[in-house]
């Protein structure tokens, strides 16, 4: 019974060390997401460099999909650990005011750039290349963009996809999720 009571406390201690914050604008605020100055050509090279990938988030307060994935999902020892050495996370504020910098040049405020892009939703994850062209958007220039919010298994499966680039070869995002399931509930 010790063991169980121990156990518990250092998952929830742990899962403690990962949680967000609300910031000042009502996003949640992790400690592997990245203050820039938004310019997503500046990003995409700094992510390289430091050899990750470049990963931007859209969302908004009071969504209640993106406090699940931030309660429920990236608190997830392994996958905020995952996020903290693959990823350079980028957060867009649907109705924020800051200036993005679009990889073709184009600036605007985020809640401008959202809509340029067609996000409807949030939490809305945009996953990048090593290298995307200078007259590319965003949404052009993504391999991968996860709409929604979805459970731990799922999410640290694109995790691993993206960064296996899984997009480059045969087997669908689909495929490989089911393939990873069944081989971690075996």
């Amino acid at each position: 019974m010790r063991l169980l009571i121990a156990a518990c406390v250092t998952f929830v201690m742990t899962a403690t060390a990962f949680a967000a914050e609300l910031g000042d604008d009502g996003l949640h605020k992790t400690p592997w997401m990245r203050d820039t100055f938004k310019d997503l050509s500046e990003d995409l090279a700094e992510a390289t460099d430091e050899g990750k990938r470049l990963m931007v988030m859209i969302e908004q307060r009071g969504c209640i999909y993106c406090t699940k994935m931030h309660e429920e999902v990236f608190v997830v020892p392994e996958i905020a650990a995952f996020i903290e050495e693959n990823y350079f996370v980028v957060q867009i504020n649907m109705f924020g005011d800051i200036e993005v910098t679009d990889f073709d040049g184009t600036a605007l405020p985020e809640k401008e750039m959202v809509k340029k892009w067609g996000a409807l939703f949030t939490p809305m994850i945009l996953f990048f290349p090593e290298e995307v062209d200078a007259d590319a958007t965003a949404t052009q220039a993504a391999v991968a963009t996860m709409p929604g919010a979805f459970g731990r298994h799922t999410t640290f499966n694109m995790l691993n996809w993206i960064v296996e680039k899984g997009y480059e070869g045969e087997e669908t995002f689909q495929k490989y999720h089911a393939r990873k399931f069944a081989e971690q509930s075996n």
